[in-house]
């Protein structure tokens, strides 16, 4: 009998180490080292899913013949947009998210949806009575879509072997288990092994694979660093379980940008797709209230219209309290200590609270105007005019900086039937206002939009 070899690995990174260590050399983590047992004393390797030897020779860069992408384009338009145009052959791609929030429905319902193709669902958490009874729920079916309920990779390859899918869809790739690793499913090094045989078989055969992840309680994609850099690309699918709404957001993606997102509606036939969610993101409302403004925000190639919400109060303790909700905390701050400081507003005695409406999560400094304006209107308790939207980024001395496709933005809020769009006098050279109906404001310090509103 060969012998058993152990090493440590880092929980956090996938360092691997040949003794317990208390510092991590690669992350700098403390007490991430835990103990895993490796058979590699039976020599056994992975063969490889084809059966031909491909031998490995150099090749100048100027000798590759460059073939043209053919994409996978699924009926999901959503999908498509995160992947760069659709699905790309031979490519891995990693999804991951909170329990709960709908990555088996979602994908699930876009294996259905590919009734032209031969799509395999290998599930490792759920039984084929658990997958019918949500499959029915979805009311979708398709001929060619092929389950099973397996955990070791080798039968996996064997079944794999037997059908030749086009599509294959791994839920979860947490609870795979390689026969060449001797530690237990969801380890560091089953996850990292699992992830490389399903890379070698999608790079060999040519044959997109989704591999359906979890994450931490800290948010972070569940197992090492290095299952992120081995895949094509990673998608995070996120939303607030109070609302309806949720984000396919693309971290990376070798195929196509890594700022888009896909918004979808969890309903009970499923999720839906939202084509339109700027109508959704602005609240609909019949009377004007202060403390609201809409901000034309862009999420990679999607020009969003998104509420932003603020509430002005006197302090009732000595230390004003700041709290938001899907904005930067620090930001608000800053934008608080401009208008102190260059406007003449007295923040400092009063609570500030800011809300982005719908559950987003916002990072964009366009929707820096907005917050400024939301704020103002709660400050001075004056409605600001129904038709207007905002488009700036607020530096430190008070000035409207220029952003980025502001073209797009002001389209966007034309469609929706806004009459004015305040923008930075520095985005003039961008558009040419001609092009428009909708009546374009430009700004340069933050008191002309104050005299302007107020």
């Amino acid at each position: 009998m060969a012998k058993i070899k152990t090493a440590f690995f880092c929980s956090n990174c996938g360092y691997e180490s040949a003794k317990w260590l208390g510092k991590c050399p690669s992350c700098n983590e403390w007490n991430t080292f835990a103990e895993e047992v490796i058979d590699k004393g039976n020599e056994q390797t992975w063969k490889g899913y084809t059966d031909d030897k491909k031998t490995a020779k150099i090749i100048a860069l100027n000798d590759v013949t460059q073939t043209e992408e053919r994409r996978i384009v699924t009926a999901d338009e959503e999908l498509n947009r995160v992947l760069g145009g659709g699905i790309v052959p031979g490519s891995i791609v990693l999804v991951a998210g909170e329990p709960g929030i709908g990555k088996s429905t979602l994908f699930l319902q876009h294996g259905l949806m590919m009734n032209k193709h031969i799509v395999l669902y290998i599930s490792g958490e759920e039984s084929e009575q658990q997958i019918k009874m949500r499959a029915d729920r979805l009311k979708a079916s398709s001929e060619n879509f092929y389950l099973l309920t397996e955990t070791s990779t080798q039968t996996i390859f064997q079944e794999i072997k037997k059908l030749k899918p086009q599509l294959v869809i791994v839920d979860s790739i947490q609870t795979l288990q390689s026969n060449l690793i001797d530690s237990s499913a969801g380890s560091v090094s089953q996850i990292r092994e699992c992830a490389a045989e399903f890379q070698r078989f999608a790079k060999e055969t040519n044959t997109p694979v989704f591999l359906i992840g979890h994450i931490t309680k800290d948010g972070a994609i569940a197992g090492p660093k290095i299952l992120e850099h081995m895949v094509d690309t990673v998608l995070q699918f996120e939303g607030d379980r109070h609302y309806a709404y949720r984000i396919l957001r693309t971290l990376k993606n070798r195929f196509g940008s890594t700022s888009e997102l896909g918004i979808y509606e969890m309903t009970g036939d499923g999720m839906k797709v939202v084509s339109n969610p700027s109508e959704i993101l602005i609240a609909q409302r019949d009377e004007q209230l202060s403390g609201s403004a809409i901000a034309a925000t862009l999420e990679g190639m999607r020009p969003l219209l998104i509420e932003v919400q603020a509430l002005v109060t006197q302090s009732v303790y000595g230390t004003p309290q700041r709290t938001v909700s899907g904005f930067d905390l620090r930001r608000l701050q800053l934008l608080l200590a401009v208008l102190e400081k260059r406007g003449g507003f007295l923040f400092g005695t009063k609570d500030v609270f800011v809300n982005i409406a719908g559950g987003l999560k916002v990072e964009d400094p366009s929707i820096d105007l907005a917050v400024i304006c939301a704020l103002l209107s709660s400050y001075e308790d004056v409605p600001l005019p129904h038709q207007v939207c905002f488009a700036g980024e607020v530096g430190l001395n008070g000035e409207i900086r220029a952003v980025n496709r502001i073209e797009q933005r002001i389209a966007e809020a034309e469609k929706l039937g806004f009459e004015k769009i305040f923008v930075s006098k520095y985005n003039k050279k961008s558009f040419n206002p001609k092009n428009h109906k909708i009546q374009v404001v430009a700004v340069a310090q933050v008191h002309e939009v104050y005299q302007a509103l107020f």
